[in-house]
């Protein structure tokens, strides 16, 4: 247990939490900028902040009096976990473990202690725990944190840890998806800032595990120039797994409004004709993300002649337990202004071309799949449109179940710049833009990979780019400015060179049928290629040889422009470029480690206590005065 002289009182506080943050202020301690709750009850709320020197700094506030437990998961479970396990005794004695699990979940004190506790509060209802750490310990025990993706595991009892250690926490617990170091940006709007809404009307949701729902919407007649400066997703209550995606497509400037009566199912044969000329994407959102802000300067025009005057709403319905009688109402919500900022947004969908021909073997513990914004069609794009280039400020990493990472790197006549963005540790029901810390510039010259690694070690067929969930995409939409003439920025990997692994020779033409036909060799013939690779007898042996295979091989470029135009690259086959695989630089140990016990003489030890409630006096005086 991490000695430390936290402040401790059992009687009510005023103003609990507020008290906590002034406390941290007055010791010199960072502030804790990002925050969340973590049940849906509102019972275990978390706030964090990045300390100077490599630390990082938590608040807990947990409506208990017995022990709060936190920790970081490598997959949402107990098993192999990083955690701390702490509270206030009924002696007023504070203490904060370090623990770990093994993979059998049992919980382990670990040997160094890593975390310092920096102070503990209780009331009458809840216990606060303020702690820190260092981002990396060098502690086999315990989880670096980085930009990634981090699986948080709470969990609490209204009893503290005894001499037999802490008792079973039964239904308090849970665990959420955050990032620790990129979080959301949460900058405030105005409460007077006009906004409309882009939402389904009680759509039946189909009794299938995946639906791709379209409602086509009429902007708002705007006489002049306006920005969209926010976007905030409109979940239906209890469909916060059903709705796994919401994009937002432009549409033809022309077009009957007849559309506009009712929705129908996407990339159907019965869907209306017009569904087929919004292909732009817009806006992107998915599941576990909010809202998103745009930054002071950059704004998502509407209103003016060349912006779109209607867009279609794309919902992906994840439904995989086959639910019935789902109705839903869910869409988007978007707020705009007539102030002007300086440059025009707009999205650029890069990585692979979403179709069969992207194709992952069974029983695979690892596959990696690339996707190239290639340097001919930023080229030719740029040169165009932008010679000095665009400026990428927010990504959003999309990819499907089997997706474990995904990064999007970056190079300029073919040397690798910094990483754009990435996700070491992707979470399916966690999917946000993050924002960059520092814009980046795409050129002409410049080239992107959009890189996704996948496990199928759990299926026996093969995975194919496509819609469902089951099935796989491998994406990175970047936000940008100044808004050009580039939709999307895709490759996929050229078929026949692919199918000659399993030994096809050739296949029918003319093509007639989809997913085509192989003529030869014998033991595939009248076969669907998708048929074929499916009967391949795959092992870990032939899809690693297959996956160095698929690397080498040309691809198919997709270049195309809004209003679904298409610029001269589209279709041409190219080589991929020559590249280094990916090389993550190795994390750097602190030169100094936190012993398991703090010296009595640490400044963050010595904090009065009558200090201590003269602060919880003004606090209540302050409070008063502002609000009563």
């Amino acid at each position: 247990m991490l000695a430390s002289t936290a402040l401790v009182e059992r009687r009510a506080l005023p103003l609990f939490c507020l008290t906590a943050l002034l406390l941290r202020a007055s010791r010199g301690l960072a502030p804790l900028g990002h925050g969340a709750t973590l049940d849906a009850q509102g019972r275990f709320q978390v706030r964090w902040g990045r300390e100077p020197g490599g630390r990082i700094a938590f608040l807990l506030e947990v409506q208990t009096l017995g022990y709060v437990g936190f920790g970081l998961s490598p997959n949402g479970g107990m098993a192999s976990s990083d955690m701390v396990i702490g509270g206030v005794k009924e002696d007023g004695q504070p203490y904060l473990q370090d623990c770990y699990t093994d993979r059998n979940r049992d919980v382990k004190q670990d040997p160094r202690q890593d975390y310092r506790l920096e102070y503990a509060l209780q009331n009458s209802t809840h216990t606060v725990l303020a702690f820190s750490r260092d981002l990396n310990t060098c502690d086999p025990n315990d989880k670096v944190i980085t930009e990634s993706t981090v699986r948080v595991i709470w969990a609490f009892h209204s009893d503290d840890i005894g001499a037999e250690g802490a008792k079973y926490h039964g239904s308090n617990r849970g665990r959420k998806s955050l990032r620790l170091l990129n979080p959301v940006k949460r900058n405030t709007i105005s409460p007077s800032t006009p906004y409309f809404n882009f939402t389904n009307n009680d759509v039946p949701v189909p009794y299938k595990d995946t639906t791709y729902w379209c409602q086509m919407f009429k902007m708002p007649m705007l006489h002049k120039k306006h920005h969209i400066i926010k976007v905030e997703p409109l979940i239906q209550q209890g469909h916060e797994n059903l709705v796994h995606h919401i994009l937002l497509y432009e549409c033809g400037q022309s077009l009957n409004e007849t559309v506009l009566d009712y929705g129908h199912e996407c990339y159907h044969p019965n869907m209306p004709d017009a569904f087929l000329y919004c292909e732009t994407v817009f806006f992107a959102w998915a599941i576990g993300g909010e809202g998103f802000t745009y930054p002071p300067h950059v704004g998502l025009s509407i209103g003016a002649p060349t912006d779109p005057k209607y867009v279609l709403m794309e919902i992906h319905y994840d439904n995989p337990s086959f639910q019935e009688g789902l109705m839903d109402s869910s869409g988007l919500q978007l707020f705009y202004t007539p102030h002007l900022r300086r440059y025009d947004a707009g999205v650029l969908e890069t990585g692979v071309w979403v179709s069969l021909h992207h194709m992952i073997p069974p029983g695979m513990p690892s596959f990696l799949s690339e996707g190239h914004c290639t340097r001919e069609c930023l080229e030719e794009a740029l040169n165009n449109e932008k010679p000095n280039g665009i400026h990428v400020f927010a990504v959003l990493l999309h990819a499907h179940l089997a997706g474990e990472s995904i990064k999007t790197r970056h190079f300029r006549n073919g040397e690798e710049l910094q990483t754009l963005a990435y996700d070491s540790e992707f979470d399916f029901n966690f999917q946000e833009f993050q924002y960059l810390h520092e814009e980046r510039t795409i050129l002409p010259g410049d080239n992107l990979i959009t890189e996704c690694q996948y496990n199928t070690k759990s299926r026996t067929t093969m995975t194919w780019g496509g819609l469902s969930t089951r099935d796989e995409m491998c994406l990175s939409y970047l936000m940008y400015y100044p808004r050009i003439n580039l939709a999307r920025c895709e490759s996929i990997p050229e078929i026949t060179e692919q199918l000659q692994f399993i030994g096809v020779k050739t296949i029918y033409k003319p093509i007639m049928t989809w997913p085509f036909i192989i003529k030869s060799p014998k033991r595939y013939n009248n076969l669907t290629f998708v048929e074929a690779m499916n009967t391949f007898q795959w092992s870990k042996k032939r899809g690693m040889s297959f996956n160095e295979r698929v690397l080498r091989v040309p691809v198919n470029v997709r270049c195309s422009k809004h209003e679904s135009e298409e610029w001269s690259i589209q279709g041409m086959l190219v080589s991929p470029p020559d590249v280094k695989p990916y090389e993550q630089e190795a994390p750097v140990c602190p030169s100094t480690t936190l012993s398991s016990s703090v010296s009595s003489s640490s400044p963050r030890q010595n904090f009065s206590v009558d200090l201590f409630f003269a602060m919880c006096i003004a606090a209540a005086i302050t409070w008063k005065n502002l609000f009563l």
